[in-house]
């Protein structure tokens, strides 16, 4: 009787296994959802910061300049920025140059040029409007 009680307790049966491969699969299916959102929030935070920057930088070099910037490489090449960020939507600096024709920051300005950026993405935000918008 020992010998046999002794080895029934010896692990777990198939039941109690399957049982919290289940909760855990439950638990994992709860949280994944929640972990994405966290990125598409960060993403979304990342690229509102990434647009203030790019367009202080505008307006301060067309302010020191006394032109808008003809490409956004030229703020690169006068040394406003090291380097153009990504955009964190597309993953890839391909941002979208806005340029207006009657554009005029400051009274001297004789020449068009950039005046804001726009992301290169399509995708909607967890607001509803498309990141392209902002």
């Amino acid at each position: 009787m020992a010998r046999l009680r002794r080895k029934q307790s010896r692990g777990f049966t198939l039941i109690e296994l399957m049982i919290v491969i289940s909760i855990m699969l439950i638990l994992v299916s709860m949280a994944i959802p929640a972990y994405n959102q966290s990125i598409r929030r960060a993403k979304e935070s990342v690229l509102k910061q990434n647009l203030f920057t790019l367009r202080s930088l505008i307006s301060q070099y067309t302010l020191d300049k006394q032109k808008a910037p003809q490409a956004l490489d030229d703020l690169v090449s006068a040394g406003y920025i090291k380097q153009i960020p990504n955009d964190p939507m597309t993953g890839s600096p391909n941002w979208e140059a806005v340029q207006e024709e009657d554009y005029a920051l400051s009274v001297d300005q004789n020449e068009t040029g950039i005046t804001d950026v726009k992301s290169a993405s399509t995708d909607i935000s967890s607001d509803g409007t498309a990141y392209n918008t902002w």
